[in-house]
């Protein structure tokens, strides 16, 4: 069976954190606030392949109240969730993921974050579009106060 699974997350910015997105360091002056590493675009892929199973979603798995957590890396949090995909006979077909931001530009990040989240998932890199679009200076993302990001993961189950 073919099920197809949507996430979306969204994280402000605050001084004194690095820019962390798709498992990649981006340069920029200030980074996104949260109880992991708050990257938003890992964090929206795995709430999509959550979805796609049935399997609820990331803050069911890895709650902000698990103090046990605190700073993990959304590249982990997305090996746990391919182990969740695995363990429930799951194979990913796709992803495909948008990253809402005025700043920074992420086009030049884009390769290294498929990449990065494609051995996350165990998939090919071929199987993960990562693309980015502006707010149109239009509310708190367009503001600059933050980042959001959406994914949709396709996945066929047995």
């Amino acid at each position: 069976m073919i099920r197809s699974g949507i996430g979306y997350d969204i994280h402000r910015f605050a001084e004194g954190l690095k820019l962390i997105l798709g498992g990649v360091e981006i340069a920029h002056v200030r980074g996104l606030e949260g109880h992991s590493d708050a990257d938003v675009l890992s964090h929206a892929i795995a709430d999509a392949l959550l979805g796609a199973i049935g399997a609820g979603d990331i803050g069911q798995h890895f709650p902000n109240t698990d103090e046990s957590i605190r700073g993990i890396s959304s590249m982990e949090i997305l090996r746990r969730v391919g182990n969740l995909l695995a363990e429930k006979k799951a194979r990913v077909i796709n992803v495909d993921a948008t990253v809402i931001a005025e700043a920074p530009k992420i086009a030049p990040y884009s390769p290294a974050m498929r990449q990065e989240i494609a051995t996350a998932i165990g998939v090919s890199e071929s199987d993960v579009s990562v693309k980015a679009t502006t707010n149109e200076k239009l509310g708190p993302i367009g503001q600059g106060e933050g980042i959001a990001a959406i994914a949709i993961a396709t996945v066929e189950t047995e």
